[in-house]
């Protein structure tokens, strides 16, 4: 073989390695998994990339709200105008890239994996639905954050929150440890006590609905916010290639594919739950935390005094409808009040031509 052509065969070797280098990255991705959705609400198969900071306008376009900026999305098509999901549920999942998730909708790769919050979202639903009290619930076990609105406060009371409650809830009778097949994991290390915490919320906050199924009935849609980062500890203690990381990914995919199931049901096959899977998030976010204790039903969440929302959709209707009143009941007062000073005893009613004779025989 010429020198030539061994430089050629290296070339096509080389060229062909990274081509296969860049498949796999792009194919094992942070990504947007959707495990459940309603048949009015149509994800179209594809590898169209979302970005993260677009998350909470997709959300909001499943449950069908408006968006201040149009999402040039080709995932999602528009659905029927008469027709919402009754919940939507998100569960973001740190320290991995995806998860084996076979039965799912639709799969897309995730760009850009900023911190995204949905609070824009619990604030439309809560002032669209303020009188029903839908159940608007964001949970990051790990940071003992959590924030609940509406009957979220009198359903999700019991929920352990803070790490000390789960771990304690752990110990007690329905546990998952009864359950899981925990193999490589232990209940003795903190790592593998954070990731099976994690579960267990999962487990609860299904008990919990499938105790207050009134409420997947109400024609108000619910919100609910998970974030999971126990295989981000745990990779950072024993590395992705342990057997403690592969046991507890095999786990959590099998925990959050019954876990969309149930909600699935629960809400008659009228619920949209997406899995976003990140690596890791490019900038971190802060946010003030919530004891469950100290959470209260508040009318106006973007304010700290607990004010009332000045108006509502409501408004407009209202308005015109008391000020075209006011003017109409103005107008028939003057009018009244005019015909009665300028009135002719002498051609009116039966009483004033009386008290006009009187005065004659006076």
């Amino acid at each position: 073989m010429s020198l030539t052509n061994w430089r050629r065969m290296d070339a096509v070797f080389t060229a062909a390695f990274l081509l296969c280098f860049l498949a796999s990255n792009g194919a094992h991705g942070d990504s947007l998994t959707v495990l459940q959705a309603p048949e009015f609400v149509s994800f179209q198969k594809g590898d169209w990339p979302v970005s993260g900071e677009k998350i909470p306008d997709l959300v909001a376009l499943t449950m069908g709200f408006s968006i201040q900026e149009d999402l040039s999305w080709p995932g999602l098509n528009a659905g029927p105008l008469f027709q919402r999901p009754r919940a939507n549920v998100l569960v973001v999942v740190r320290g991995v890239d995806s998860l084996d998730l076979p039965q799912s909708v639709a799969s897309y790769p995730l760009e850009n994996p900023v911190p995204f919050t949905l609070d824009s979202v619990a604030e439309t639903v809560h002032s669209l639905f303020a009188e029903d009290t839908p159940v608007v619930l964001q949970l990051a076990p790990s940071e003992e954050r959590l924030y609940m609105l509406g009957k979220a406060n009198a359903v999700f009371e019991d929920l352990p929150v803070t790490l000390q409650q789960i771990r304690a809830r752990l110990s007690q009778d329905g546990s998952v440890l009864a359950s899981l097949p925990l193999n490589s994991l232990s209940r003795n290390v903190e790592a593998d006590l954070l990731f099976l915490s994690e579960v267990q919320v999962l487990h609860d906050i299904t008990a919990l609905l499938l105790r207050h199924k009134h409420l997947a009935k109400d024609h108000s849609p619910d919100l609910y916010s998970l974030e999971l980062s126990g295989l981000e500890e745990l990779s950072r203690v024993y590395g992705k290639d342990s057997p403690q990381y592969r046991d507890a990914t095999s786990i959590l995919a099998s925990v959050l594919q019954k876990f969309a199931e149930d909600v699935y049901s629960l809400y008659s096959n009228s619920a949209v739950v997406e899995v976003v899977t990140v690596k890791t998030f490019e900038a971190p976010l802060t946010r003030k935390s919530r004891s469950i204790l100290e959470s209260k039903q508040i009318s106006n969440p973007g304010s700290p005094y607990n004010l009332a929302y000045k108006y509502n959709f409501h408004y407009a209707v209202v308005f015109n409808i008391v000020l075209w009143l006011m003017i109409a009941l103005a107008l028939a007062v003057i009018a009244i009040a005019y015909n009665l000073w300028n009135m002719d005893p002498g051609y009116d009613s039966i009483i004033y031509r009386m008290t006009n004779q009187k005065i004659r025989m006076d």
